[in-house]
């Protein structure tokens, strides 16, 4: 009888005390629609409103850029972008910033963001840069896009603008542009789901179910 050396003696045990040990793969959580935040339409009104006080704040657009965080901060920031020039009649820079993260909004908690991509299309240096996510929660994203921005130059200012401030901070990060602020349990989820991601145009709340 032919034995492999990998499982005798010793091994055999381990490797039976190994599958024994072996944790399940983690389902994701099951997920149920509460309410619908926002419409298509109000999403495009929140969006000129943004627009404008982007300009507003920034006095026009001189050195301004916007910075997509992907996945759901990229669109947000090109229709921004195609908003603020038709406001003042005058491109605007709009690039991204490609972080890999288990999102806290759609997932346990305690992963770190990644930063799988450091391209950005022009320098910072020197420009009032407007990161644009969908959503702002612990402050982890916005973090790390910070950092993966600096690679690029030093801005002159960074600003935040999100579409849905839900709360729930741990680190000490404030949006400067806010879309609408959502009060939320830490069981709840708020769900962006965008025509150029999502084939869909509307902010949902859901919630787990344990």
């Amino acid at each position: 009888m032919r034995v492999f050396p990998s499982l005798c003696c010793g091994h055999a045990t381990a490797y039976h005390a190994a599958s024994m040990t072996a944790q399940p793969v983690p389902r994701p959580p099951k997920l149920r629609q509460k309410a619908q935040l926002m419409s298509a339409s109000e999403i495009e009104r929140t969006l000129v409103r943004l627009a404008h006080e982007i300009v507003e704040k920034n006095n026009g657009v001189e050195d301004l850029a916007l910075v997509g965080i992907r996945r759901r901060g990229v669109p947000l920031a090109e229709r921004l972008g195609k908003l603020i020039a038709r406001i003042e009649d005058k491109p605007v820079p709009v690039g991204s910033l490609d972080i890999t993260l288990y999102r806290d909004d759609l997932s346990t908690i305690n992963h770190k963001p990644v930063v799988q991509q450091k391209e950005l299309e022009f320098s910072a240096t020197g420009k009032h840069v407007v990161l644009v996510d969908d959503v702002l929660y612990t402050g982890r994203t916005t973090r790390a896009a910070m950092d993966a921005l600096f690679v690029h130059g030093r801005p002159r200012r960074v600003q935040l603008c999100v579409l849905i401030d839900r709360g729930h901070r741990e680190l000490p990060i404030e949006a400067t542009y806010v879309g609408r602020m959502v009060q939320t349990t830490d069981n709840e989820i708020i769900e962006v789901k965008l025509k150029e991601v999502d084939d869909a145009e509307k902010v949902l709340l859901v919630e787990r179910e344990d």
